[in-house]
């Protein structure tokens, strides 16, 4: 199976005062179609960076300094401005860390979507609210929330506001950067089965990024542990599990709290 997005090489620096930061240092990966690729890693260590540079959103001080990232076979570090604005979320969307600071605290939530629609295209102001009231009654949101402001809403509503934005246009990859973060235990798992309900309905792919090796075990295909800008090791999730060959997986393994004096099955405690 060919690969949706393939990363070959890949280094991100952070320019400073005196020598440039490496947080990402030439890393190469693939994400196939309608797979969950889990990336895990401590706090730190270049997964945001990662995600930020597959969206092209970095801004100075931050540089990629060299690599590719084929998506369909085209590069997107070639891709104008004009490219950039068509591609972002008609075919790769992004959910960010924290709702509340991804969406406008001033705006409803149904400009929002309809400004992000206008954005790509002609679209009167009758079709944005049935898109919006369909996207979130998807996520499990009543229609008439769509002229709330994100304060109104709970953490795990904004969460899955955000999702169905990231969803409005049937992109084929989704970038969820630590999504359940601050969020508790059971809202964490309601918005996990949401994004694997939703993606065997419509068929997109997930990178799915957090330090929480043992939530992302319950979802991901494959997954990929970074340490210090490097992906140390990359493999099938079960693998990974049961039996991780290098000593820094082992490591977050045992940094995970668990409920008896065994770690066996902690993948499938949930």
């Amino acid at each position: 199976m060919s690969a949706l997005l393939s990363v070959e090489g890949l280094r991100v620096d952070y320019l400073t005062a005196g020598e440039p930061f490496t947080a990402v240092r030439d890393i190469s990966f693939e994400i196939r179609p309608n797979e969950i690729l889990g990336l895990a890693g401590e706090s730190g260590c270049g997964k945001s960076t990662v995600a930020y540079a597959l969206m092209r959103l970095h801004k100075p001080p931050a540089l990629v300094r060299r690599g590719r990232i084929l998506f369909q076979g085209r590069d997107v570090l070639s891709f104008t401005d004009k490219d950039l604005r068509a591609w972002r979320w008609s075919e790769v969307s992004m959910v960010f860390q924290s709702a509340m600071n991804s969406l406008n605290p001033v705006m409803t939530i149904f400009r929002q979507f309809h400004d992000m629609l206008r954005a790509h295209g002609p679209v009167t102001r009758a079709d944005a609210v049935d898109r919006t009231a369909q996207m979130l009654e998807m996520v499990g949101i009543s229609a008439d929330r769509m002229h709330a402001h994100p304060h109104q809403l709970s953490g795990g509503m904004r969460q899955r506001v955000a999702l169905a934005l990231a969803l409005t246009l049937q992109p084929k990859l989704i970038l969820m950067d630590e999504p359940t973060t601050a969020l508790d235990v059971v809202v964490q798992r309601e918005i996990l089965q949401e994004v694997l309900r939703l993606k065997d309905k419509l068929g997109f792919s997930v990178l799915f990024i957090t330090h929480d090796i043992a939530l992302m075990a319950q979802i991901s295909d494959r997954i990929g542990i970074m340490r210090a800008g490097e992906i140390v090791e990359i493999g099938a999730a079960d693998q990974i599990v049961s039996a991780p060959a290098h000593a820094y997986t082992r490591s977050l393994w045992e940094a995970m709290p668990t409920l008896g004096p065994s770690r066996e099955g902690v993948a499938h405690v949930v």
